[in-house]
């Protein structure tokens, strides 16, 4: 089946998608896609149903009886009936459902499947039911489940949820990744490309909300801030309020908003969280594991020192509010936007576009092909390497690990390290030495670590005539946004 033009990109999801609606006669199947909300999940499962001649349905928050009424309207509409049936419950209406659906093309598509089974928790139950009666019956039919409660999606097909065991997809819709973001934007300059995509991330509905309006160059960067996303009359405006207060499971949104200052300020750890927020670590556990399920944090492993971890905010548009917009609100609302970007650019230098040109940079380790390191990494991400001789820490930004063999010390493919708004020399290539040196002490194979540099603001000529020993990669922003061929 062929994607629609209209639709950008997407062709993994695509071609996963299709293969589900092409229906096997004589089996019911059972998809469910998921993903944070403004990804284009609806946009995709609607061309489907369209395309494919299925059902679409998109539920809305209403009571069990309101859902029940509109559901039929749709059923109706699909089975081509000339009047909707009168359902009293789910039980009736996913009976009638299995019986009828077999008959015709294209899947059944139930959009934001978490408002359904809120107002109605049994519905789960009865789909496992009639999925169970369909198997012994030789049922065909394709049912596909879309929702943007993370937390809630991800927990129907685990443990002893009734759908677990009876769905042949799972596809999670995940924002585009930095270089795609650029082409989508139409945004060529890779230093611009940066800046914007610490702003808004990869997430393809925000286009919309600021009317395709993309920065045309870099001197057109801070205008163009100006005139989206401080601007209290554009939908991107109070977004990244309605992300966390959309999530079902948050209840006290002023303590989620302080855990996440705390992150975005540069707390990453949990005791370093708790002390910003005035509480004990014990006690933000639950918050911090919602903020994780909703797909609005992350945890991160230290790669170099076991049982250590950091946080890390998921979306990029959260760290921009937290860091420039909810310190000053008030003054935003107010229309005085020029005056709070002047005096939040040195902290969005420090605070968003530098942490952010860090994740770009691990994201670009992960898609390197193996010859860039020497093998295919197992783990990307950062680590501290103590240094007790000298009394201090080396941060590695970018360390990137081969897959561990039992019994074989762990290999090093790469460390790297990472400055937005500083030229590069040979001081950072020898705290990467040494950075080595130690993990070799530890018992980490480092024979073959390859070292890099990242940056945003180039390199020193004398870099690459002082590393002829040493496998050094300078890579640049030109590399990190290669064209691709």
């Amino acid at each position: 089946m062929i994607k629609p033009a209209r639709i950008f990109d997407r062709d993994f999801e695509w071609q996963q998608l299709a293969a589900f609606a092409a229906r096997d006669r004589g089996q019911p199947r059972l998809g469910v896609v998921s993903g944070r909300r403004r990804q284009g999940k609806t946009f995709l499962i609607e061309a489907l149903a369209r395309e494919t001649g299925g059902m679409y349905f998109g539920a809305t928050q209403a009571t069990e009886t309101e859902s029940l009424h509109l559901f039929a309207e749709t059923l109706a509409e699909y089975v081509q009936a000339p009047v909707p049936p009168r359902f009293i419950s789910w039980d009736e209406a996913v009976t009638y459902l299995f019986a009828v659906a077999g008959s015709r093309p294209g899947p059944v598509v139930i959009d934001e499947f978490p408002y359904l089974s809120a107002a109605s928790p049994a519905f789960p139950s009865i789909l496992q039911r009639e999925i169970d009666r369909a198997v012994a019956r030789a049922t065909s039919i394709s049912l596909l489940l879309c929702g943007s409660a993370v937390s809630v999606m991800g927990r129907m097909l685990a443990g002893s949820a009734p759908l677990r065991g009876r769905a042949s997809l799972e596809l999670v819709v995940r924002p585009f990744d930095y270089p795609l973001a650029a082409r989508f934007w139409n945004i060529g300059d890779p230093a611009l490309a940066v800046r914007h995509h610490a702003v808004v991330g990869g997430t393809p509905a925000y286009r919309r909300f600021v009317n395709d309006d993309s920065p045309e160059s870099l001197a057109d960067f801070d205008n163009w801030v100006l005139r989206t996303v401080l601007n209290p009359a554009t939908p991107l405006f109070r977004e990244a309020r309605y992300l966390l207060e959309e999530e079902a499971d948050v209840r006290d949104t002023a303590l989620y908003h302080s855990v996440l200052a705390a992150v975005a300020g540069g707390n990453k750890t949990r005791g370093g969280i708790a002390g910003y927020i005035g509480r004990k670590a014990a006690d933000i556990g639950h918050h911090l594991n919602v903020l994780e399920d909703c797909g609005l944090l992350r945890r991160e492993a230290d790669l170099f020192r076991q049982g250590r971890s950091v946080y890390r905010i998921a979306e990029p548009l959260i760290v921009f509010y937290q860091v420039v917009m909810r310190p000053r609100w008030g003054l935003l609302e107010s229309g005085r936007a020029a005056a709070v970007w002047q005096d939040a650019r040195s902290r969005f230098s420090a605070q968003v576009l530098g942490p952010h040109f860090e994740q770009i940079c691990r994201e670009f380790a992960v898609a390197a092909p193996p010859e860039i390191f020497g093998g295919l990494p197992a783990e990307v991400g950062a680590g501290v390497v103590a240094d007790p001789a000298r009394r201090t820490q080396i941060e590695v930004d970018v360390a990137v690990l081969a897959p561990a063999n039992p019994g074989e010390p762990r290999r090093v493919l790469s460390l790297g390290e990472v400055k937005w708004g500083e030229v590069m020399g040979v001081r950072h290539v020898e705290r990467l030495r040494r950075a080595r040196e130690l993990l070799a002490g530890k018992g980490f194979d480092t024979r073959d670590t390859v070292l890099a540099c990242y940056s945003g603001a180039g390199f020193d000529p004398e870099l690459r005539a002082s590393t002829s020993s040493d496998q050094v990669f300078t890579i640049g922003l030109g590399e990190l946004y290669k064209p691709e061929e």
